[in-house]
């Protein structure tokens, strides 16, 4: 009996970080579309964006101490890996080299994640610039649209987080 409570407990957990990771791909997918903000439409445009906003999502549920929040943050990195590895093989990575490709991916989100401005403090629309003009994502003239629009954003996915 108490097993059921514990799966059933880690499904509602799971079923939210599905939630929010199906919503990370549709607001990256409406920003790199809605845009003249990036040069460039490509993979690892994506691959950035999703990042943007897979760390605003886990750095909300912190801030706000969403209950289980470290194991929805778990199931969100957990797809955002198995997503990496299903859209590389899309792209044509064969098995024998789609580790190493996933692993620098992986790589790369984690640096990110490490040096992205935290939202309990630092968290405005100027280290924003700042850390879109070091990872050269949007358009050289375009980092202060670009980060006040992630910014907006940001608010939207505060006050909507509770809702998915």
């Amino acid at each position: 009996m108490i097993l059921q409570y514990f799966n059933k407990k880690e499904s509602s957990e799971r079923i939210k970080a599905e939630n929010i990771y199906k919503s990370i791909l549709i607001k990256s997918n409406i920003f790199i579309k809605d845009n003249n903000l990036i040069d460039v439409r490509d993979y690892n445009t994506s691959f950035e964006l999703v990042t943007i906003y897979l760390i605003i999502y886990m750095q909300i549920g912190i801030n706000l101490k969403i209950k289980n929040f470290k194991l929805i943050n778990e199931i969100l990195i957990s797809l955002f890996i198995n997503d990496l590895d299903e859209s590389l093989r899309s792209k044509g990575i064969g098995d024998m080299s789609i580790g190493k490709y996933v692993k620098s991916y992986v790589k790369k989100f984690y640096y990110r994640l490490k040096i992205f401005p935290n939202l309990n403090n630092g968290f405005n629309k100027d280290t924003l610039n700042e850390y879109f003009k070091s990872n050269k994502l949007f358009n050289k003239k375009m980092y202060l649209l670009a980060s006040q629009k992630i910014h907006k954003e940001y608010e939207i996915i505060s006050k909507e987080y509770n809702q998915i």
